[in-house]
C-alpha cells in the first residue's frame, strides 16, 4: 500500500471498529440547482430532505415492452448465464442480477445514456456523471429473494474506493411495484447519517454479497433506531416509473412470495469529480464490472 493511501484522511471510516458508530454526513445531497435540469426547486428540496424522489412514467409502455423482451432474451441466453457478471440464485438457479448490463445489451445501453436519465443525474450531482454500476434485477414470482438493509455508499466506499457521497441511483421499474411483491423500501432521511459497520471485509466478498449481503450490513440495534427515527417508506408504482435515491439511503426489499414478478433496471451515476480510489475498507477492489474506474461521461458531454 502506498504512502498516499496510508496517509489519506477517511471521513467515512467503516469495518475498522469493534462497535458500530453513527456519523454525520459531511456532503451535500443536492449539488445542482433547479435551473440545471428537469427537477423543480420543490422536487430537489424533497430529494434533499427524504433522500429519494419518485418519477411517474419516466419511460413509455412501448419501451417497457422492449425491456421485457430483452430481459427474457438475456435470462435465457446460456452465454449470459455463464458470464461472471450474472448472479444466479443458489436454490432456484434463476437469474438474480446481470451486472454491467449496459455493455451487454444495446437496449439497456440506450436507456442508461438517455437524456431523461442522465440529465436528472447531472442535475442532482452538479457535474458530468459516469456509470459506476449498471444491472438488471430479477425478482420472479414465488422465488425472488430479499435484499437486506444497507447503504450502498458504505460498500462503494469500503470495497470500491468511492471517496464522497456524490452518487445517485436510479431504479426504473419494468413491472408494477405492489406493496406485496418485494418493492424497494427506504428509510426517508436516513441518508443524513452514516452507519460505520463492524467486521473486516472478507477476501472476494463480492462473490457472496451479490447473492446475500454480509459485510457492511448494519447491526439490528442501529437499524431499529433508524426505523424508529425515519420510518419506512414502501415505494409502489406502475411499470415505466422510476425512483432516484441517494447513495447513502438505508434501503432494502422483501422476498417475493406472490405470483407477480418485480424486475427493474438499476443504474448508478457517480460524479466525474468523485472517481474511485483504492478501497477504504478492503484489501483489493471489486471487479470492474461491479465498480467502474472509467470516468467517461455518460450520455455525451454537456455544458455543465
Amino acid at each position: 500500500m502506498s504512502e498516499s493511501v496510508e496517509s489519506r484522511i477517511d471521513i467515512y471510516p467503516t469495518r475498522v471498529n469493534a462497535e458500530p458508530k453513527v456519523l454525520d454526513r459531511d456532503d451535500p445531497t443536492v449539488w445542482g440547482s433547479a435551473d440545471s435540469g428537469p427537477f423543480s426547486a420543490d422536487e430537489l428540496a424533497g430529494y434533499s430532505r427524504k433522500g429519494y424522489l419518485a418519477i411517474e412514467d419516466l419511460v413509455t409502455q412501448e419501451e417497457v415492452g422492449s425491456f421485457h423482451a430483452e430481459l427474457a432474451r438475456l435470462s435465457e441466453d446460456p452465454t449470459v448465464r455463464a458470464d461472471e457478471r450474472t448472479v444466479i440464485e443458489a436454490t432456484s438457479q434463476q437469474v438474480r442480477s446481470i451486472f454491467e448490463v449496459h455493455k451487454i445489451s444495446a437496449v439497456f445501453d440506450k436507456i442508461a445514456n438517455d437524456p431523461r436519465v442522465v440529465g436528472r443525474a447531472r442535475q442532482i450531482l452538479g457535474s458530468e456523471v459516469y456509470i459506476h454500476q449498471s444491472r438488471v434485477n430479477f425478482k420472479p414470482g414465488f422465488e425472488g429473494k430479499e435484499f437486506s438493509w444497507h447503504s450502498d455508499f458504505e460498500t462503494w466506499h469500503a470495497e470500491d474506493g468511492m471517496p464522497r457521497m456524490r452518487a445517485v441511483s436510479i431504479s426504473i421499474s419494468m413491472t408494477d411495484n405492489y406493496s406485496f411483491n418485494g418493492p424497494l423500501m427506504i428509510m426517508a432521511g436516513s441518508h443524513t447519517k452514516y452507519i460505520s459497520c463492524v467486521g473486516e471485509t472478507p477476501q472476494e466478498n463480492y462473490k457472496s454479497s451479490l447473492v446475500m449481503q454480509g459485510a457492511g450490513t448494519p447491526d439490528k440495534h442501529t437499524l431499529t433506531r433508524f426505523a424508529d427515527t425515519y420510518g419506512i417508506d414502501v415505494l409502489v408504482g406502475k411499470a415505466g416509473g422510476a425512483v432516484m435515491f441517494d447513495s447513502n439511503c438505508m434501503h432494502a426489499s422483501n422476498s417475493n412470495v406472490t405470483p407477480y414478478a418485480r424486475s427493474n433496471i438499476f443504474i448508478v451515476f457517480n460524479s466525474v469529480d468523485n472517481t474511485l480510489q483504492e478501497p477504504f475498507g478492503a484489501a483489493s477492489p471489486r471487479p470492474e464490472f461491479i465498480a467502474s474506474h472509467d470516468g467517461t461521461p455518460a450520455g455525451g458531454s454537456s455544458d455543465i
